[in-house]
C-alpha cells in the first residue's frame, strides 16, 4: 500500500475509486465501507483509495475537543492495508482546508487530484465547510465533475448503529468486549513503559507501567485480562489495573500490567495491550494482605479466560 501525505503530491496515474473518513478505530462499519470500495475497484481494474484526516477534525474546528483515539496513525494504516486499499492518503487537516465550500473540496480533492470515478461513502457523510455538504449534494457534483457516488450502508448491532462515538463509550465503561464486537478484534491501547511506585513488585506482583497518548481511548477504571504485544509480535497474557490505586491514595491514573510467568525487564519498551475481557471494579482495600489475595484471584482468572 502506497502511503501519502496530502493530496496535492499524489503522482500522475489513471482513475480510481475514493473513500473518505477520519476512520478512527477501523470498526466494522468502516470495514464495510472500506471494502465496498475495494470491491468496486476491483471491479473496475482501478486502485482503490482512502482519504482520511490528522490531526482529528474536531480538534481544528473546535481547540480542546479532541476525542479519544481508538487507532494510533500507525496502527490505523495497518488496519487499513489489510482490508486490501492500494493507496493511504492522509489530508493534514487545517483551518484553512476546513473552511473549503463543499463544491470546491469535491473538486480540488476527488477530481482535480485523485481523478475518481467512483466515489464510495457512508450513507451519513458529510463534507465541506460547516458540513454543509451531503450524500445528495456529492451525487449532484458527481453528476457535474464526472464521478459516480456509490452510497455504502450503516452497520448496526442489536444497541446501535457501529460509529467511532458508540466504541469510545463501550471503552470508557470499561466494557471491552462490546467495544471488540463492534470492532471486530480487541480494542487496542499502545504506550511506553516506564518505572512506576514498584508496589506491584513488593506484592509479589511486579508491573509493567505503560504511558500512553495524550488523547489514547483508556477504558474505564477496572482490571482486565488482555494480551501485552510487543514490537516483535510477542503476545503474553496480562492482568491489567486501570486506575488510581485507591488503596495507596493514589491520584495519577494509571494503567499497569502484570505479564503472567514472565521474568524479563520490559522498561523502554513501546508495547500494546489488547482488552479481552473486564474482570472487576477497582476497590479499596483495609490492607496490602487482601489487596495481593485478590490480585492472586485476578491472575487466575486472566490465565483461565485467556488459555
Amino acid at each position: 500500500m502506497q502511503r501519502w501525505r496530502g493530496y496535492e503530491a499524489t503522482p500522475g496515474w489513471g482513475r480510481s475509486v475514493v473513500t473518505i473518513g477520519v476512520f478512527d478505530g477501523v470498526h466494522k462499519g468502516h470495514q464495510e465501507i472500506i471494502g465496498h470500495a475495494v470491491k468496486r475497484a476491483g471491479d473496475l481494474g482501478m486502485s482503490a483509495v482512502v482519504v482520511t484526516f490528522d490531526p482529528h477534525p474536531s480538534e481544528v474546528v473546535r481547540p480542546g475537543s479532541h476525542p479519544a483515539v481508538l487507532t494510533e496513525p500507525a496502527r490505523k494504516a495497518e488496519l487499513i492495508e489489510q482490508l486490501g486499499v492500494d493507496v493511504l492518503c492522509v489530508v493534514p487537516f487545517t483551518l484553512d482546508f476546513s473552511r473549503l465550500p463543499a463544491e470546491q473540496f469535491a473538486h480540488d480533492v476527488l477530481v482535480e487530484n485523485l481523478h475518481a470515478a467512483l466515489v464510495v461513502v457512508g450513507e451519513n457523510f458529510r463534507f465541506g465547510h460547516r458540513a454543509a455538504g451531503d450524500v445528495p449534494m456529492l451525487e449532484r457534483l458527481g453528476r457535474a465533475f464526472g464521478f459516480a457516488v456509490e452510497p455504502s450502508r450503516l452497520v448496526a448491532s442489536d444497541v446501535a448503529v457501529l460509529s467511532s462515538t458508540y466504541v469510545r463509550a463501550c471503552v470508557d465503561a470499561g466494557d471491552v468486549a462490546a467495544a471488540a464486537t463492534a470492532l471486530g478484534r480487541p480494542h487496542r491501547l499502545e504506550g511506553v513503559v516506564v518505572r512506576g511506585d514498584r508496589r506491584g513488585r513488593q506484592l509479589g506482583f511486579p508491573t509493567a507501567n505503560l504511558i500512553c497518548g495524550r488523547y489514547a481511548a483508556v477504558p474505564g477504571d477496572g482490571v482486565y485480562a488482555a494480551w501485552l504485544v510487543r514490537t516483535d509480535g510477542q503476545r503474553l497474557p496480562a492482568a491489567v489495573s486501570v486506575g488510581t490505586n485507591p488503596t495507596f491514595s493514589g491520584r495519577e491514573r494509571r494503567v499497569e500490567a502484570y505479564v503472567l510467568d514472565f521474568n524479563g525487564d520490559l522498561y523502554g519498551e513501546r508495547l500494546a495491550l489488547d482488552f479481552v475481557a473486564r474482570l472487576r471494579e477497582m476497590r479499596t482495600y483495609p490492607s496490602v494482605e487482601p489487596l495481593a489475595a485478590q490480585i492472586r484471584e485476578d491472575v487466575a482468572q486472566t490465565r483461565s479466560l485467556l488459555a
